[in-house]
């Protein structure tokens, strides 16, 4: 799936293309106890969780893969102006959005 190009600029020097329209990468991942205990403890002490950090790092990567799927399968050669979104649902549950505009290049 690599070689769909996604980036987060308008315009692929070199590359004209047609909008095919809008794609989106989702995903929502739960934090397990573990990770709330490990949390906790740095609520007291400070610093990074690193594994609420892990856990985004591959949140993201999750999203930019489902946003390739669906790039390819609506015929896309790339992505374009790709961005993020994330939010909490609930209190343990968070959730990351790839997006951006999926296009095809004109031969």
């Amino acid at each position: 799936m690599s070689e769909i190009i996604v980036t987060t600029t308008e315009k692929i020097p070199g590359q004209e293309y047609e909008i095919i329209g809008e794609v989106f990468g989702l995903t929502t991942q739960s934090k397990n106890v573990v990770r709330n205990i490990g949390a906790g403890l740095k609520n007291i002490v400070g610093g990074e969780i690193k594994d609420y950090t892990k856990m985004l790092v591959e949140s993201r990567d999750t999203a930019i893969e489902r946003l390739r799927q669906n790039a390819v399968k609506m015929g896309a050669d790339a992505v374009v102006m790709m961005r993020f979104d994330s939010g909490s649902i609930g209190t343990d549950m968070q959730s990351v959005a790839a997006y951006g505009t999926a296009v095809k290049f004109s031969h």
